[in-house]
């Protein structure tokens, strides 16, 4: 095995690269849609064991990099789909966005093997702390982008209920150690390796969920509603009314539920310009609120995505700007410069972007009561799902993944979704615009949906919300703390070993 990590490390840069970024790659399979966390865990545990064999710093940064920008290039592929949508106006930007993705998230961890290289040369425990490290700082940073954390292959596994204690960043420790215990069977920690990876794995099975139960007929029936309008067709003037005619037809059938819930950006109008035509949403509705998204410009003339909540006769009871603003989609950073260069962001947003909105939820929905808004992106983030002191009685996201092709971005922001229920222990009413539509009970199972590219709605019960979990009462707070006491005293331990 040494003659072997030799000749690799002494290999040229471009075969290790190449066998580092495919192995990250396979590591990614454990993302959605695949799921096949076990390919996360070797991958890790293949990283883990060539890590030792890096000659210097520079080539220990190397390394981890080159694996992190094959994991990412593999798991961010669908970030190529939103400019396809114009592809003759931002086609030319697909690889470059893709490769700037995947090099922008991996530089995290390169720094997080360059950091660990200087400490502690060639320790592989030292490595995986530091990692997960960088997994919470990739969630902040910048606004912040978790997306394809490492903990996210556990979402179709029972460790996924995890996260009710510990958020996303429990779940990236556990993977981390799954793939250093991986790496122990090949050193002389063997049996510690095997006793890991067995609690782990057993925690997995004792912790998965059994089938969802039966709902009681009292509870709210939630009628979730997808249009599928087509990225290239949701704003075409052509088809604004087809959408708009589809969303009212599929409110008005069948029995009256207890809420009717549209996506993101439902309609393709301006709120203020809809004022005296909300009757007609409030006809097809027949008394139920209707939640639903839209555009809208107050006095100053900023522009928001907004999602509105409105009751009997086209009444407005809620309106709940969005906040948490996609950089480079629906804003620009340094807007006036790049504005006046003709940059204005890939998403259809009155001018160079929106504005965040100022005002958090919760938001009230008559006969139901507290929910926290959430739309689009903003259900990546699970730090920023907060509320007043009285819990909420579910959690509602209205998105619009047409962006995002039909493969793995929707199916990645789904399973998001399933463990922000977990975290906070309340069902998640999902709309999406051209799928996946989804009620997701408070244990993260999915208990009816409408798939991707049909247009349609459904009748669902609303599960029950659980008693406040410890991760929606603290967050992230009890994880970083023990994951810097943990790297503090493991660099301290191996300072005073080595002295």
């Amino acid at each position: 095995m040494a003659n072997r990590l030799a000749q690799f490390a002494a290999s040229s840069a471009g075969v290790r690269f190449g066998s580092l970024a495919v192995l990250g790659a396979i590591a990614g399979l454990g993302q959605a849609p695949y799921d096949l966390w076990i390919a996360t865990v070797l991958g890790l545990g293949a990283l883990f064991i060539l890590y030792p064999a890096s000659r210097t710093r520079r080539q220990a940064t190397f390394h981890v990099w080159a694996f992190g920008f094959g994991y990412f290039a593999f798991s961010l592929r669908w970030i190529v789909e939103p400019f396809l949508v114009d592809i003759a106006t931002h086609g030319w930007m697909a690889p470059f966005a893709l490769i700037l993705m995947g090099a922008g998230a991996a530089a995290f961890w390169g720094a997080a093997a360059w950091l660990a290289s200087r400490l502690a040369p060639g320790h592989v425990g030292l490595l995986g702390l530091l990692l997960i490290g960088a997994e919470v700082l990739r969630s902040l940073i910048l606004t912040g982008f978790p997306w394809a954390l490492l903990g996210h292959v556990w979402v179709s596994t029972g460790l996924a209920q995890v996260a009710a204690f510990g958020g996303p960043h429990l779940l990236t420790f556990l993977i981390v150690l799954c793939g250093v215990s991986v790496a122990a069977l090949v050193s002389r920690a063997r049996i510690i390796g095997l006793v890991t990876l067995g609690l782990v794995l057993s925690l997995s099975l004792v912790m998965r969920p059994g089938p969802p139960p039966i709902l009681q007929d009292e509870l709210p029936i939630i009628r979730l509603v997808q249009p599928n309008a087509p990225q290239h067709q949701k704003w075409d003037p052509a088809y604004t009314d087809v959408f708009l005619n589809r969303l009212l037809r599929l409110t008005a059938e069948g029995e009256v539920p207890d809420l009717v819930v549209w996506p993101e950006t439902a309609i393709a109008y301006l709120l203020n310009h809809i004022d005296d035509d909300l009757s007609l949403l409030s006809d097809a509705a027949r008394g139920a609120p209707l939640v639903f998204g839209i555009q809208r410009r107050d006095a100053q003339a900023r522009a928001y995505n907004s999602l509105v909540v409105m009751g009997r006769g086209g009444e407005v009871l809620s309106i709940y700007d969005k906040r948490h603003l996609v950089p480079f989609g629906e804003y620009i950073p340094g807007a006036r410069f790049l504005g006046q260069m003709g940059a204005t962001g890939l998403a259809r947003n009155l001018g160079v972007g929106f504005t965040p909105g100022a005002t958090p939820g919760p938001v009230t929905l008559p006969g139901i009561g507290k929910a926290v808004p959430l739309i689009c992106y903003e259900g990546i983030f699970a730090e920023e799902i907060t509320y007043a002191d009285t819990r909420p009685r579910l959690l509602l996201l209205i998105t619009n993944d047409a962006w995002f092709g039909q493969a793995a971005g929707p199916r990645q922001h789904l399973a998001q979704a399933q463990l922000r229920a977990i975290e906070q222990g309340l069902p998640m009413v999902r709309v999406a615009n051209t799928g996946i539509s989804a009620m997701i009970d408070a244990s993260g199972r999915i208990t009816a949906f409408l798939p991707l590219g049909v247009d349609g709605a459904i009748d669902v019960p609303l599960p029950p919300a659980r008693p406040a979990t410890i991760y929606s009462r603290w967050g992230d707070a009890p994880v970083i703390f023990i994951l810097l006491l943990l790297t503090t005293g493991l660099y301290v331990w191996l300072r005073r070993d080595s002295d």
